[in-house]
Parts: C-alpha cells; sequence; structure tokens
C-alpha cells in the first residue's frame, strides 16, 4: 500500500495539477468542463481530476489517484466522471504518459457536427500526421452500459488502422476533443493546438469551401519534426 505515496508519484500529482490549471490559462475550459490526467506505467497508476471541483478552488492534495481497474488509491473526492475513458486510452495505447478532455469551443463544434479536421494545411501537418478522425455514433448498448468506458472503446476502434501516436487526438461525436501525448504536457500542447488547428479550418472552409491540400507537403512538415530524419529544433548534446 505505501507504493503509490513515493515522491515520483507526489510528483505526478504536481503535474497533473497543473496540467488542469494550464487548460484554464489557455481558454479551454469553461467551469469544470474537462479533465487532464497522467499514467506511472510502472505502478499501473494514474493520477486523475477529481469531479466537478472547481478550478478556482483545487489543490495539488485533491488530486486522485487510481488503479487501472478504476478503484481509488488515494484521495478525499471522487475521480473525474471520464476516468473509464481515460483508463481504456491508457491500456489500448502503451506509449502515452497523458490524457487530456476538453469541451473547447471550435475542436468540440467540429464533433458536434459529426465532422473530422481534414489536414489542409502545415500547421496542422506540424502535429498530426493525417486528418484529426471523428468518431462513429454510439450505440444505445454503449451508451446505457458503461458509457464512459464505452467512448473509449468508440475511440480505439477509430484508431484500428491508424497511429495514435502520429495522430495524438481524436473528436468523439457530439461531444468532444480528446487528445494525449508522451507526458500531459505534452497532452495539453495538443489539446491546444488542436483547438486552433479546429478554428483554423473553420475559418478556411467558411472562406475557400472547395480548398485543396498539397499532401507531399503535409506529410514533408509531419516527418520534419517527427521522421527518422527529424531536423527541426535544435539537436541534444551531453553538454
Amino acid at each position: 500500500m505505501g507504493d503509490y505515496k513515493e515522491i515520483d508519484l507526489q510528483k505526478l500529482k504536481q503535474k497533473v495539477y497543473n496540467a488542469n490549471l494550464d487548460l484554464v490559462s489557455h481558454g479551454l475550459i469553461i467551469f469544470t468542463w474537462g479533465n487532464a490526467s497522467a499514467i506511472d506505467r510502472e505502478k499501473g497508476l494514474i493520477v486523475i481530476k477529481p469531479s466537478g471541483v472547481s478550478y478556482k478552488t483545487m489543490a495539488v492534495e485533491d488530486m486522485v489517484v487510481v488503479n487501472m481497474e478504476g478503484e481509488v488509491m488515494e484521495g478525499k473526492y471522487q475521480p473525474s466522471s471520464d476516468m473509464n475513458t481515460h483508463i481504456e486510452l491508457y491500456k489500448s495505447f502503451p506509449d502515452i504518459g497523458g490524457i487530456v478532455h476538453t469541451h473547447s469551443t471550435y475542436a468540440t463544434a467540429w464533433a458536434q457536427a459529426g465532422k473530422s479536421i481534414p489536414i489542409i494545411g502545415t500547421t496542422h501537418a506540424d502535429y498530426f500526421s493525417e486528418d484529426i478522425p471523428c468518431t462513429l455514433d454510439m450505440t444505445s448498448d454503449e451508451i446505457f452500459n458503461a458509457y464512459e468506458k464505452e467512448t473509449g472503446t468508440v475511440i480505439v476502434k477509430t484508431f484500428k488502422d491508424k497511429n495514435p501516436i502520429h495522430i495524438p487526438g481524436v473528436l468523439v461525436k457530439n461531444h468532444g476533443p480528446f487528445t494525449w501525448g508522451k507526458d500531459v504536457e505534452k497532452a495539453v500542447e495538443n489539446s491546444v493546438v488542436l483547438e486552433e488547428i479546429a478554428k483554423m479550418a473553420y475559418l478556411s472552409f467558411s472562406i475557400n469551401p472547395e480548398l485543396t491540400m498539397n499532401s507531399k507537403l503535409a506529410k514533408k512538415h509531419f516527418e520534419r519534426k517527427h521522421g527518422d530524419n527529424a531536423y527541426y529544433g535544435q539537436k541534444k548534446t551531453n553538454k
């Protein structure tokens, strides 16, 4: 029982707390419309925002620790109502370390419209290798039996033939966006970028509904940042 109280988990709680506040500062969260989590893969423990607790009064100590079965291991509050969605994604996408869910305006508008966000510019291609997909409708069984878990299942099904590392986000139809990353900080960054991409795409199609994208240019921009021979940014040194 003592393992989950180790200092590295305390640091993870601080990171998750900071990530949740970052979502507010970036304008992605209104009231309590969203959450962020991170996972300690070695311990099999997830730190997540408590359900319905105001960002104005929330403290680091309020972060909730759950195991991969959703059992609360530490915390005085109930975990986020989206906890089981996060768990399904962590189980299915083993290379991710953080997840973010928001109801940000433009990304949610695309989700409510049931439309994937097409890759139409280099900003999109710098972060997402392809269109940002929108899931299919959820069935009655999925909605009324283990809804949050099945939301995760629907996302996983959407990525059956896609790489979740190259496309670190999704739109859940009629609901909103989820993003992820190697850690919770990257998940927040991807959430901010997704909202900007959604806004740019909406404006672009408003200006020119017949617009097109050069697929070679999209491939170039993604690979120069994420490919085997990526050269964007500074090279790491041992100094």
